[in-house]
Formats: structure tokens, C-alpha cells, sequence
């Protein structure tokens, strides 16, 4: 009957737009909650079939549907906390709960956020205050990112920062620039010897010294323009038991130096008497320094080079000595770069990376399972997740000292809810008709 399709379709009006207020009513409560992705309702008219022209009609009604929004982002907010981390385009940053974390009965589903406020707990874990735990990719000893998985979670771990935390940076390269004083060559020369010495820093942080001498060629006429330099290390013992041999020489070297007006004071030549091979095509010397425990890297420049070794009518000089590697240093300070990688800085300057934060992306971000605390999970209809390198294939960058804003309008909030206030009048409206047409054909019996 008509009269009473009428009433089923003020009833469902009246569900419907008591769903859009509640979409409405969360919206506007959490207009100020970070990463909060905005719930919509959709209306949707139920028709029922009917003969055409047949004079009647039939209310279907309508029903509503809601959908949360989660690829709508929100502005990013400027805060002081370097582990306040924020997603600036597509992706969501890996996480998992204390539960998850304690349970390590097999994989865990993957949960994933836009944005989290990170602080260390008394175990050095990076996690929130509502017990979320940020996940990646643990870095090596030299800072290097192994390859693992980007399909399944087994690759990632719970991020810890431990504040007492030491480390050292071992030197594995060094550029000697350094200018010999061309009279030293000539013959009326006393041939004496100059001496050089290099701090380098061991495996464990501890300091050594290469000691650098370049005694010149001194001719019986004339100049000779050569040098013969030998490289010492002071991590290298020196044997008592092998007389005659200097065991802590790691090379000896014949340096003969340009004098054309082309190439004047560049190197011309290295003939290697002993040790490490000179490698002309780099301008390097590889040496076993520490007893063979590490390998450093010398450049003395190539031929024809200026940056290296040069000969020129000046003071013996050391130019330019460039090296890499520090002390033992304590963790000063912990932050984030736009790829993903946390980086920890130590008072020696040292800078290693420890750990990488993947983004998570999917297919159909709107298909998520929204969960508490802002997080999702992935659902048949969102596709399977993949981890990203920060700011490669479609994903975004990862932002430090940044918070992720709600999403919500709160003038277009407040304008839906007039909306649907009007709405539901309306279908009340319709109801209250009805039953007083109801009431009416009541009436007709008396």
C-alpha cells in the first residue's frame, strides 16, 4: 500500500540522517586530533519495482553508506619534537602496537599511520603515548641498508634509540696534500728528511698516526726533482726479532715531479719500491694499516694532479689533508631525513644512519580498515601493501619536526549538519502526515 511505503520511507529518511549526523558529530569532534581522516555518509535511493502507469507508487526509501576518507590529507603542523613525524604526500608510516610487539607467535598484521609524536620510553623504544610502536629497517655497523623483503613485515623491527648510546668512525679514507720545497732537489742541498704526521682513527675509535717522511734525491748537479717518500704506522709493533726489519713501514715510494711549464710541480711519476701498489688511474694508495685489521684509502694525487702531492718553490706545507672517521662519541642528538633514514649524531660530529622507515602504500588507500589511534589495516578491498623507499615510485617524502593536521572542516561540518538537521525535520514531518492520514481513514468507520 501506498499510505504505508510512505511511512517505511520517512523511517528510513529519519536512519539515514541519523547516520550523516553521526559522521558529522565525529568529524567535528575530532576537528583537532592529528592525522584524523574525515567519515562521510552517502545516500542511496531504494527503488521498488512497479508496473508502469499503473497508477500507484511505492516508496523504496533510501539508505545510507559510509566511507572514511583516508587519502585526503591534511596541512602539516610545525612542532619541536625531531621525532614528530609526518607523511608529506602518499604513504603511511609502518607501526605496531605493545601487544604486537610482545606476541612473537608469527607475522603480525601490518598497521600503519600518517603521522605519530615518537618519544623514547625507558627501554629506548620510539613509540607514542597511545602505545604505538614505529617499525624499520635496522641499518649495519657502517650505515649501509641491507635488502630485505618489501613484501611482508619480517623484515621490520621496533625502532630503539638508546640515549647512553657510544660509537666510534673508523677512517677509511684520507687526501695528503702536501708541497715539497723544489730547492730541496738541487744539488747543493743538505738532503734533509721532512716529516709528516696523520692522526687516523682505528676499528675501535682508538687514535693512530701515519708518519709520512720525504727525504729528497739530492744530485750531483742540477735537480733531480725527486723524493722518496715511506709511510708508517703507528698501530703497526715493530718486531725486535726480525732485525733489519722496520715492520711498521707499510710503503716506500720514488715521487718524481714535473718541471715543464705545462704540468710544473705535479707528479710525473710514483715508482713503488714496497709495499701497497700505487694505483695511477685514482691517485691512491690502499694501506693495511692497524696490522692489517682495516683498510685506508691514501689519495696522494694522480699524475698531472694539483690537489695531491705537488713540488713548487714554496715551504714545505701541508695544503689540504682531508680524512674521514672520529672518536668514540656519545649520542647527542636523533633525527629524520626526507628518505626515510634516522641518522644519530654524536658529540665528535660523527653522523651514522641506524635505522630506515620504509612508507606503506596500497593500492586503494580508501579501502583501509580504519582502527583506533589513527591507524589502519589492510583490508580485501585496499590490495596488498608494499614498502617504499621514501619519495620513490608513488610515494611521498617523510617529514621531521611535523604533525599531520586533521583533515576535517569544521565550516563545511557545521553547514552538513544544518543540512541534515532540515533533513531529518523533514522525514519527521512526513511521518507525522502520515499517521494523520492513518488517523483519518481510521475515522471513516466511525
Amino acid at each position: 500500500m501506498s499510505i504505508s511505503s510512505s511511512l517505511n520511507a520517512g523511517v528510513a529518511g529519519l536512519a539515514a540522517n541519523a547516520t550523516r549526523l553521526a559522521t558529522i558529530s565525529d568529524n567535528i569532534a575530532n576537528s583537532g586530533t592529528y592525522g584524523y581522516k574525515r567519515a562521510t555518509a552517502d545516500f542511496e535511493s531504494m527503488v521498488l519495482n512497479q508496473a508502469r502507469n499503473s497508477g500507484t507508487y511505492s516508496a523504496g526509501g533510501v539508505r545510507a553508506s559510509t566511507a572514511r576518507l583516508i587519502d585526503e590529507r591534511g596541512s602539516l603542523v610545525s612542532t619541536s619534537n625531531a621525532m614528530d613525524l609526518a607523511v608529506s604526500g602518499r604513504g603511511f608510516l609502518p607501526v605496531a602496537t605493545t601487544t604486537q610487539i610482545e606476541n612473537t607467535f608469527g607475522d603480525q598484521p601490518l598497521l600503519m599511520t600518517t603521522t605519530g609524536s615518537f618519544h623514547t620510553d625507558s627501554e629506548g623504544v620510539l613509540r607514542t603515548d597511545s602505545g604505538l610502536v614505529l617499525m624499520g629497517w635496522p641499518a649495519n655497523a657502517d650505515g649501509s641498508i641491507p635488502t630485505l623483503p618489501r613484501d611482508t613485515t619480517s623484515g621490520l623491527q621496533p625502532v630503539v634509540i638508546n640515549a647512553n648510546q657510544t660509537a666510534g668512525d673508523p677512517t677509511t679514507t684520507m687526501n695528503l696534500g702536501v708541497n715539497l720545497p723544489s730547492w730541496q732537489t738541487e744539488s747543493d742541498s743538505t738532503g734533509e728528511t721532512l716529516p709528516l704526521s696523520v692522526e687516523y682513527f682505528g676499528n675501535l675509535g682508538n687514535s693512530e698516526t701515519l708518519d709520512v717522511t720525504f727525504t729528497p734525491v739530492v744530485p750531483a748537479s742540477g735537480s733531480s726533482n725527486q723524493w722518496t717518500m715511506v709511510i708508517r704506522d703507528s698501530a703497526t709493533l715493530d718486531d725486535a726479532s726480525t732485525a733489519g726489519v722496520d715492520e711498521s713501514i707499510l710503503g716506500e715510494y720514488t715521487l718524481t715531479f714535473d718541471n715543464t711549464s705545462v704540468n710544473g710541480g705535479t707528479l710525473s711519476s710514483v715508482t713503488t719500491v714496497s709495499g701497497a701498489v700505487y694505483d695511477g688511474a685514482n691517485g691512491t694508495l690502499t694501506l693495511p694499516v692497524a696490522e692489517g685489521l682495516q683498510t685506508l684509502t691514501l689519495t696522494i694525487g694522480k699524475i698531472g694532479d694539483t690537489n695531491g702531492l705537488t713540488q713548487l718553490a714554496t715551504d714545505f706545507a701541508p695544503t689540504s689533508i682531508v680524512k674521514d672517521g672520529s672518536p668514540v662519541g656519545n649520542l647527542t642528538a636523533v633525527e629524520i631525513d626526507e628518505n626515510g633514514f634516522i641518522k644519530a649524531t654524536y658529540d665528535t660530529g660523527f653522523i651514522r644512519t641506524v635505522y630506515q622507515i620504509p612508507l606503506v602504500d596500497v593500492p586503494n588507500p580508501n579501502g583501509l580498515t580504519a582502527l583506533d589511534n589513527q591507524t589502519y589495516q589492510v583490508s580485501p578491498t585496499s590490495g596488498s601493501f608494499f614498502l617504499w623507499d621514501a619519495g620513490d615510485g608513488p610515494t611521498g617524502t617523510v617529514e621531521g619536526y611535523a604533525r599531520e593536521g586533521s583533515a576535517v572542516d569544521v565550516a563545511q561540518e557545521l553547514t552538513n549538519l544544518i543540512q541534515t538537521q532540515r533533513a531529518y525535520s523533514s522525514n519527521a514531518k512526513v511521518i507525522q502526515t502520515v499517521d494523520e492520514m492513518l488517523q483519518e481513514t481510521t475515522n471513516i468507520k466511525r
